[in-house]
C-alpha cells in the first residue's frame, strides 16, 4: 500500500478555533436559588473569589441551618446571611463590561 496513511482533514480542523479577541468577565454575578422559591444574586469580582468563598464557607456547612455570610459587593451597610442547608441551586455567570443590563 502506496501513499498518506493519515490524509489532511479537508474543510474544519479538528482544534475549535478561538478568537483573537477573547473577552475576559470583568465580574461575576452568581445567582442564588434559595429554598421557597426566593432569588438572590451577588457579584464577585472574579472567579477565584467565587470559589474561595464557596469552597471555604458554603460547602463545609452544606448541611448546616446555621447562618453563614454572604458577601456583597458595592453595598454600604448592607449585608446577606443565609443558611447553607437552604440552598437549592447556584447558577455563576460572566458579566462583561460590553454587556447591556435588561431590567
Amino acid at each position: 500500500m502506496t501513499g498518506n496513511m493519515n490524509p489532511a482533514p479537508t474543510g474544519e480542523s479538528a482544534e475549535p478555533k478561538r478568537s483573537r479577541f477573547a473577552r475576559t468577565p470583568t465580574e461575576y454575578a452568581v445567582h442564588l436559588l434559595i429554598e421557597g422559591g426566593h432569588r438572590e444574586e451577588v457579584r464577585f469580582p472574579t472567579i477565584q473569589e467565587f470559589q474561595k468563598w464557596y469552597s471555604g464557607e458554603l460547602m463545609p456547612k452544606a448541611a448546616s441551618t446555621d447562618f453563614i455570610t454572604v458577601p456583597i459587593k458595592n453595598i454600604q451597610g448592607e449585608y446577606m446571611v443565609l443558611r447553607p442547608s437552604s440552598v437549592l441551586g447556584i447558577r455563576v455567570e460572566p458579566v462583561f463590561s460590553s454587556s447591556v443590563e435588561r431590567y
